[in-house]
């Protein structure tokens, strides 16, 4: 039996996906899930798996991490798991120190999805976690890291634990239709949430008024190019200015469809580890413009355009590219995407990679 220990199975990003996905998939006969704060209908729902017993310790502060993790090590006790594997800091060291106090002996792995581009951006909280867990890191029986860069600058940040692998996201591949010419619709594009320090130059670039931005310029220039950014958050339009306007359409529970009606993937982040968002666009065929941060040029590899990180302009170079390219052009990128993805990102083969690390 497995137990999966995770910071907090609430949130949408792309750890608790990856979980799911991996959960969704599982055929033991019996799964632990628990996570430090909390537990989502959605991560619920994406991983449909009954054999599945989900535990939330309701640790939603850093005050309340020392009950959890007492709370967590009398369940290792009752339970058993045959490997233990920890998704993110807190719960990295919260379940490495819960196993040392169940004295179980159970093998714990580690599950590092945040690469060290950039630290500054990353919460105090997470800053703190990240310290910590370094203090730990010899005590796992593995780590699993989700890119290749992740594993470099956390070896070199002090992270000491030799028995190391990148096991990158996998995912499941649409049914796609026949693509609609760019021509016959606008082009748009695609801005992952949140709107946060990681991606100021997304927003330095669309914001108008002051300093004329480069990607500002851009869209004023092809009137037939529109931004736009899923999320729950405000993306209020900037309409006192000959500015570009942002939409927000809330969140986005139909993410395929809005994969779908977008031509063209912009990530601006400072930091990322492996960014799910860029696979699952090109799994949709789109190309991808990003900043060359944790494993997402390597992700996107002939399938887009890399840029360094906080260069807006740079940013709207590479944009401004795509839009400049032929429609026979466009399709080649679309299909490199895709096939990038069947390739070397399919659930089935990165779950196999999984089983493969943790039970040797």
């Amino acid at each position: 039996m497995i137990m999966h220990v995770i910071t907090n199975f609430t949130a949408s990003a792309g750890a608790e996906t990856m979980l799911a996905r991996l959960l969704h998939g599982a055929t033991d006969e019996r799964i632990v899930v628990v996570s430090l704060i909390g537990v989502s209908e959605r991560n619920r729902r994406l991983a449909d798996n009954p054999r599945v017993v989900y535990v939330s310790l309701g640790a939603a502060s850093l005050t309340a991490l020392p009950g959890a993790i007492l709370r967590l090590a009398r369940l290792i006790r009752k339970e058993q798991p045959d490997v233990i594997l920890c998704w993110m800091y807190h719960a990295m060291v919260a379940g490495t120190l819960a196993a040392g106090m169940a004295r179980h002996g159970a093998p714990v792995f580690w599950n590092v999805r945040q690469s060290l581009d950039d630290p500054a951006s990353l919460t105090r909280s997470s800053r703190v976690a990240i310290a910590a867990a370094k203090l730990l890191s010899h005590r796992p029986t593995g780590i699993i890291y989700n890119s290749a860069r992740a594993l470099d600058l956390h070896r070199a940040y002090g992270y000491a634990n030799r028995n190391a692998v990148v096991i990158p996201n996998g995912f499941d591949l649409p049914q796609l239709a026949a693509p609609e010419p760019r021509t016959a619709r606008r082009d748009r594009y695609c801005r992952p949430l949140p709107p946060t320090e990681r991606s100021r130059n997304f927003l330095q670039g669309c914001r108008s008024g002051g300093e004329d931005p480069p990607a500002g310029r851009l869209f004023r220039s092809r009137k037939r190019a529109r931004p736009r950014q899923p999320g729950g958050h405000r993306a209020d339009d900037t309409s006192r200015s000959s500015g570009p306007r942002r939409r927000s359409p809330g969140e986005i529970s139909d993410m395929p469809a809005f994969y779908q009606s977008i031509d063209l993937l912009v990530l601006s982040s400072r930091t990322e580890g492996f960014p799910n968002v860029i696979a699952e666009a090109m799994s949709f065929g789109k190309p991808i413009v990003t900043t060359d941060v944790g494993d997402a040029a390597a992700v996107a590899g002939k399938a887009g355009i890399a840029v360094p990180a906080r260069d807006p302009q740079a940013l709207a170079d590479a944009m401004r590219a795509f839009l400049d390219l032929p429609e026979a052009e466009y399709a080649r990128y679309a299909r490199t995407a895709r096939e990038r993805i069947e390739n070397e990102y399919a659930i089935a083969a990165v779950t196999t990679k999984y089983s493969e690390f943790l039970m040797a």
